[in-house]
């Protein structure tokens, strides 16, 4: 696959939106640029560009996606972790923002401790720790399996909730961008609280087999990143991160590997942000 120049430079800059990649887009819109490429291939980008990156990447709990394995074993899976955290952090600034939206413990491989495993992970491949929130989903009400049920041989033990790790690059304090915070004081009390509430999204709804809400990009891009910063999400799936940053006037840039659900976010952009530009 070609390699795509810096998203953020070529068309995300106004005053040179003539220039050319060496890899087309899928879809550009304003200040939104969508990639149909893979995470995996280390030359999908050739530069930094992302200021924050909004993810969640699959689970590896049997979803069917189009063109994604959600069956690999449980060191396939840690493998492949590896890989695209590492890819994402050679594509950042030295003071980008990286927001990980992932299991606590869930895994088809079984118990496993994801959420600890993965956070080592992206600390191997160079990222830094600085905190972790919880998502209160609250999806309680989809227990299946309640192991040895009123007996103490084998319980299970079910949290309802999700990790959203908190990493970043070289240097946590931002004195790059444009300074500009649109954050208001009653937002900025309730996103500083590690303990964040709200619903998940229906993919009956969305058309795809996990999205993620609104609220959890939203959160995350006004806690973390300036006005007109450059957000990046490498499994756009279908395209809420892209849409949530242009309605925040963010610039954003997204990237999957499957071309029907490039369409789906295109769709949504077209339908959700206006127009076709």
């Amino acid at each position: 696959m070609a390699v795509a120049t810096l998203a953020s430079e070529i068309y995300l800059n106004r005053e040179i939106t003539q220039k050319k990649t060496t890899e087309k887009a899928f879809y550009k819109h304003k200040d939104i640029v969508l990639f149909h490429g893979d995470v995996l291939n280390n030359k999908q980008f050739n530069r930094e560009f992302a200021d924050l990156i909004v993810t969640s990447p699959p689970y590896n709990v049997g979803i069917e996606y189009n063109s994604n394995n959600d069956e690999l074993t449980y060191q396939q899976y840690l493998d492949f972790s590896a890989k695209w955290m590492k890819n994402s952090f050679d594509w950042s600034k030295p003071q980008a923002r990286f927001l990980l939206n992932i299991p606590l413990d869930k895994n088809k491989g079984g118990q496993k401790s994801v959420g600890a495993d993965l956070t080592r992970i992206a600390q191997d491949v160079g990222w830094k720790y600085h905190s972790t929130i919880i998502w209160n989903e609250g999806n309680i009400s989809r227990r299946t399996a309640w192991g040895s049920w009123m007996k103490a041989s084998a319980p299970y033990v079910i949290a309802p909730v999700e990790l959203i790790v908190i990493l970043y690059k070289d240097e946590w304090r931002k004195s790059n961008g444009s300074q500009i915070s649109d954050i208001s004081k009653e937002e900025f009390m309730e996103y500083t609280n590690g303990m964040w509430t709200f619903p998940g999204e229906s993919k009956k709804r969305i058309g795809h087999p996990a999205p993620f809400p609104k609220e959890l990009p939203y959160r995350a891009i006004k806690l973390f990143s300036f006005v007109d910063d450059v957000v990046f999400d490498p499994f756009t799936g279908s395209g809420t991160t892209l849409i949530v940053a242009a309605h925040t006037n963010r610039k954003a840039v997204g990237l999957d590997i499957d071309k029907n659900y490039c369409e789906l976010a295109r769709e949504r952009i077209i339908k959700e942000v206006g127009g076709l530009i």
